[in-house]
């Protein structure tokens, strides 16, 4: 299995959309100089696609050209799918409706977020998830399910699951702060009886799990948003998990390691600013 993995990295064009599942492709950007780098993804399906969590400004161009690779026409792009609000997610907006061109996209995120993506745009349509059963389905019958996870990190912030690939988009839960990037997590069987650390004492390189859990404790809200967050990560079958940052996951056992990690810490947000303020890490 890391074999398979390994050569499934090696072997990836980061200049081309890559098919992560059928009819899905990640279309993001690929500096492994970056310590965080984001995972637009595409769904297509027959004449239809969505475009969830659409990138920074600064990475319209690359969006697009791979999007166009995919062999769709911007036009069908039917919805635009923002988890949160943050620039990174949805700094070139402007720039996708200029290209997609159609006055009936729609934009689909909670309530809570649409208030700030209105700063973004205010040319199409907004749709409340909550409103939509939290849920969305394409005119071939696809279905998109959407899940709450309230402030991990954003009051709004919810997952996508697509039910006909068990792919869960699972936004900034499960990113990483991390210099050495692949799509793929590798396998990571010396992990599992071991405690994270900085340096990997295997592979002589940072710990991925350290990037993973740094992340969480300087991005999400609380401890209890969290553990709330990965609890509902439990409730569906997985067969990939797609975050916003950092790597996709396609083993359930790396999940649940990573998930008992992030489980077990107990300063998260504040509390560890607080944590760090008190042990003279932080002015």
């Amino acid at each position: 299995m890391h074999t398979d993995r390994k050569t499934k990295n090696e072997t990836l064009d980061y200049l081309q959309p890559i098919e992560i599942a059928e009819g899905v492709f990640w279309v993001g950007f690929a500096d492994t100089n970056l310590g965080l780098r984001c995972n637009p993804y595409l769904i297509v399906d027959g004449d239809e696609a969505v475009l969830i969590d659409g990138g920074s400004r600064g990475d319209f161009s690359t969006v697009m050209m791979k999007i166009l690779r995919t062999g769709v026409n911007p036009r069908m792009i039917k919805s635009l799918i923002y988890q949160h609000y943050d620039p990174d997610l949805c700094g070139n907006l402007p720039h996708l409706e200029a290209v997609i061109n159609n006055k009936d996209l729609k934009i689909i995120s909670h309530k809570e977020n649409n208030i700030f993506i209105h700063f973004y745009s205010t040319a199409s349509k907004k749709l409340c998830v909550e409103e939509m059963n939290f849920s969305y389905t394409f005119g071939n019958g696809r279905r998109l399910e959407f899940i709450m996870i309230p402030y991990a990190h954003c009051p709004g912030n919810f997952m996508t699951y697509d039910c006909k690939t068990k792919t869960l988009f699972s936004s900034d839960l499960f990113g990483s702060y991390d210099n050495i990037w692949e799509l793929y997590l590798r396998d990571m069987d010396e992990c599992f009886n071991c405690n994270p650390q900085d340096e990997c004492h295997v592979r002589n390189r940072k710990c991925p799990i350290r990037g993973i859990i740094s992340f969480h404790q300087r991005v999400m809200n609380s401890a209890a948003s969290l553990r709330y967050a990965l609890d509902q990560v439990e409730t569906k079958e997985i067969a990939l998990l797609a975050p916003q940052h950092g790597s996709l996951i396609d083993s359930p056992d790396v999940r649940k390691l990573i998930s008992r990690h992030l489980k077990s810490l107990e300063h998260v947000g504040f509390d560890y600013y607080m944590h760090r303020k008190m042990q003279g890490k932080v002015k």
